[in-house]
């Protein structure tokens, strides 16, 4: 849905300038790079540059759009306020399950409880702005195999809250399923009362391709996993790989793929983040199918079909209009 609305958004609104996208749109480098080259997208990290790049454009003799998209892992409410204060229509592409984090995070606060948000990392986009709906309110925690690799993630195990008797649990949509539960189970342990909404915040794409990787590891020597190092629900894949079969590669594209990796191989897992583009699957397999013409593709896993609203452009005052 997000790599369409910016597909479609260049293409309607290209009479009127080159578009923006505020952050990548997914976590994938083939994404960026084709939506940059194809539909003349730009990508900023901080509203401040698009000033700038108007005046870069200007140069050459080019157009700026004035619309912006925001990227598929969410944003903090105040970045919308600044977009519409520096006169940006508005394009939220965030996924929706994103989004209903971000009305828990903010259903929560109101009631005056402690939102113990689990992520991978403090820096992750999802993680900035789930945690932007209730800042005060919010306490980031590390997933519990990852304690220490991020210092602005407190320890499951250890980490303190101001009224224990009134603390809920949030995640971040792309975490590993089972180190998610695993992690819940502590906090609950340290504090009995904690409230963990009915349906657990994990994509569903996130989960189907964890139970794939599970149900195809028995059958296989070594994985492929075709990941961007950015994108959490894909390294994600790539650990799960590692540990159930012992040999797992990251690949961005199928030219990514060594010979000697596959020495001593007869069968291969393939798995995929949810935002790598399926025609760079197809290019793997394809390759397998060229080296070996009698080679069986079992497929597993379960078919997705859920589709999205497409989103809608909101203009400046719109927005402040809401705000108000």
């Amino acid at each position: 849905m997000a790599i369409e609305a910016v597909e479609k958004a260049a293409r309607e609104l290209r009479d009127q300038g080159e578009l923006v996208v505020y952050h990548a749109i997914v976590h994938n480098e083939v994404v960026v790079k084709r939506l940059e080259e194809q539909h003349g997208v730009h990508f900023v990290e901080d509203l401040a540059e698009i000033e700038q790049l108007r005046e870069e454009q200007k140069k050459a003799g080019k157009k700026l759009n004035e619309t912006v998209v925001f990227s598929a892992h969410g944003i903090p409410p105040w970045l919308r306020t600044e977009a519409a204060e520096r006169n940006l229509h508005q394009i939220d592409a965030t996924c929706p399950l994103v989004t209903k984090v971000h009305s828990e995070a903010r259903r929560y606060a109101r009631e005056g409880y402690w939102i113990l948000l689990v992520g991978d990392s403090a820096d992750h986009q999802e993680i900035k702005g789930t945690r932007g709906e209730a800042p005060e309110n919010t306490i980031l925690v590390a997933v519990h195999t990852h304690v220490g690799r991020d210092p602005g993630l407190a320890d499951p195990h250890t980490l303190e809250v101001p009224d224990p008797d009134k603390v809920v649990v949030l995640t971040q949509t792309t975490l590993s399923v089972d180190d998610t539960l695993a992690t819940i189970e502590i906090l609950k342990h340290r504090f009995p009362k904690l409230v963990v909404p009915s349906r657990h915040d994990l994509c569903y794409a996130t989960k189907n391709r964890q139970d794939a990787v599970k149900q195809i590891a028995p059958q296989v020597d070594m994985f492929l996993v075709l990941t961007s190092l950015a994108s959490s629900n894909g390294m994600r894949l790539l650990e799960l790989a590692q540990s159930l079969v012992g040999r797992a590669e990251r690949i961005n594209t199928v030219q990514d793929i060594q010979p000697d990796w596959l020495q001593g191989v007869r069968s291969v897992g393939i798995t995929s983040a949810a935002s790598t583009p399926d025609d760079l699957v197809q290019e793997v397999v394809a390759h397998f199918q060229q080296l070996n013409p009698n080679l069986e593709v079992i497929e597993e896993g379960e078919w997705e079909d859920i589709e999205f609203r497409e989103p809608k452009r909101v203009s400046p005052s719109e927005w402040l209009a809401i705000q108000r």
